[in-house]
């Protein structure tokens, strides 16, 4: 499972977008990668054999795309919850169809989104869910990178899926560097509005004394800030801050609505902020404050959300609509160019996600790359290439995906994955949860 096992590789005549410090591209170029890692990039040792050759003329090389934040499974309710403000998206459909949620739903939800993401250049993924030990066998069966947390709310065992905290740690620490180091686990609350504060400080402080990271949604809404301010005095950020909850590495999805003090604390505390832009855009939630935060210094990646509220898992996409969002927002053309967006979709996302190997097509980093296939009329002609995949190019375009040196397509070949039969269980299921009248609803206040 995992890929094809290459142990030399040899990408011969490829276009490569680095994104290294300088922004390099390289035409016409050559790359080994050696075991999972990238050996050479141009000058390729003589005395290196390849297993197997790629020939990548009129090809684009470049580094995949880190979905940082996403609910891989909930694939299963695509097309499910649309067109309703969010309180009603959460409350009449999502927690509803999550209440008829079997284990081995999740499983099938994950693979389903797992060819997705490997079909659009998407590497790995952030995912925050339910029965995570389906989610991490879909992981590992792909061959994806993954840093997976387990979905609690502190609110009583009868509003947990599956596991408790003490249960979401005992998932964390089965799965921690499993598949060849590709899985990394972290604690996942849910979210500020929807888990009492001491449940929050003591999930920061199990996290502290585990040595691994947390990530949950933050400040959404408007009506999540005044609840916030309304019950604690503080903003969701101040009230997180106050728990300790920054102590340790922290993914904090969203971060919509944020006061100065709010983006001080993410600025001080390192906090990695994940935008959804389609998500956002969708719902009507707001705009991230991305060019502010980059500018303070803080680690911002995208991500796709889960498909119920996108309604995919295209990062190709995403990278597309962070640009064009901050844009028409902020009225600047200038705002998060090509270049700026894609290290988004990629380092930032892999550097939130503890993959810091990756994001880079340089010697020594790690061959997590995908190809696009450039013989297209779209993608003709080739003045900018960085423009050209940023606001032209299509999931379709991307023609072989790597993971760790190892190909998990090739020529448009998923060589890991059953697509067939996966469509038909994820479907069969998918039905059956949508179908049932009777449903416990879980209804927090947002």
């Amino acid at each position: 499972m995992g890929g094809q096992i290459v142990s030399k590789m040899l990408i011969k005549n490829a276009d490569v977008i680095t994104l290294n410090e300088d922004g390099q591209v390289l035409m016409g170029t050559d790359i080994a990668i050696a075991d999972d890692e990238i050996l050479a990039l141009g000058d390729v040792p003589a005395v290196f054999v390849p297993d197997e050759v790629i020939e990548a003329t009129d090809c684009v090389v470049m580094p995949g795309f880190f979905n940082a934040h996403t609910h891989s499974a909930i694939t299963l309710i695509r097309g499910w919850a649309d067109d309703l403000p969010f309180d009603r998206w959460l409350n009449e459909r999502i927690w509803v169809a999550e209440s008829a949620l079997e284990e081995e739903d999740v499983y099938w939800g994950a693979a389903l989104a797992a060819a997705e993401m490997i079909r659009s250049g998407t590497v790995g993924f952030a995912d925050h869910y339910f029965y995570m030990d389906q989610v991490a066998k879909a992981v590992e069966e792909a061959g994806l990178k993954a840093t997976l947390a387990w979905c609690v709310f502190g609110l009583g065992e009868e509003a947990e899926i599956g596991a408790d905290l003490e249960g979401s740690i005992e998932f964390l620490q089965r799965w921690q560097g499993a598949a060849e180091g590709r899985i990394r686990t972290v604690l996942g609350p849910h979210a500020p509005y929807s888990c009492p504060p001491e449940f929050l400080a003591k999930v920061a402080q199990r996290a502290a004394e585990l040595g691994v990271g947390l990530h949950i949604h933050l400040s959404e809404s408007e009506e999540q800030v005044k609840s916030s301010q309304a019950k604690h005095g503080l903003t969701p950020v101040a009230h997180l801050e106050s728990l300790g909850f920054f102590d340790v590495p922290t993914i904090a999805a969203h971060c919509i609505y944020l006061t100065e003090e709010d983006k001080e604390i993410l600025r001080q505390r390192r906090v990695n902020v994940v935008q959804c832009p389609g998500c956002h855009m969708k719902l009507g939630m707001g705009v991230t404050p991305v060019p502010e935060l980059l500018a303070r210094g803080i680690n911002v990646a995208l991500g796709t959300d889960g498909p119920a509220s996108n309604n995919d898992l295209d990062m190709l996409q995403e990278a597309r609509l962070a640009s064009l969002m901050q844009k028409n927002y902020l009225r600047d053309p200038v705002a998060l160019p090509g270049d700026s967006v894609l290290r988004l979709a990629t380092q930032n996302g892999a550097k939130a996600m503890g993959f810091p190997e990756s994001g880079v097509i340089a010697p020594g980093r790690a061959a997590d790359l995908i190809i696009f296939d450039f013989d297209k009329p779209h993608l003709r002609p080739r003045h900018d290439l960085v423009s050209n995949i940023v606001y032209a190019a299509k999931p379709s375009d991307v023609s072989h995906v790597m993971v760790a040196g190892r190909l998990l397509m090739r020529d448009g070949e998923l060589l890991t994955l059953d697509e067939e039969r996966i469509m038909y269980e994820a479907e069969k299921r998918a039905w059956r949860m949508v179908g049932e009248e009777l449903h416990t609803v879980r209804k927090y206040q947002v």
